[in-house]
């Protein structure tokens, strides 16, 4: 499973979901795009879901145009500290069939 950390989620994230092919944003060279562009790159390079902090997402993208699954890590705050709490579950949900658009995470 290819998996693309946002911009918004902390990098350190990526060793503790290493069973997977993960990239970051910035690895991509894809920082700053738009979230259409973003997707639409991703859907171009057959990356199967993304890993945002960004909770308006799911109101701003039309998933039928861009039907990739979008897990969204619901914090307060966005630092490592406060993402490692839904890094269980997280986990939990990459082994499952993923829907297309927005799944919540969080505690």
């Amino acid at each position: 499973m290819r998996l693309l950390l946002n911009e918004n989620v902390p990098r350190q994230l990526k060793r503790h979901i290493a069973d997977y092919e993960v990239y970051t944003v910035r690895e991509k060279r894809w920082n700053g795009k738009l979230n259409g562009e973003l997707l639409q790159l991703m859907l171009a390079e057959e990356f199967d879901a993304l890993i945002t902090a960004d909770k308006n997402l799911q109101h701003q993208q039309n998933f039928d145009k861009y039907p990739i699954p979008v897990l969204v890590l619901h914090t307060y705050r966005i630092t490592y500290e406060d993402f490692k709490p839904l890094i269980p579950r997280l986990l939990e949900f990459l082994k499952t069939d993923l829907p297309n658009g927005a799944t919540i995470i969080k505690t």
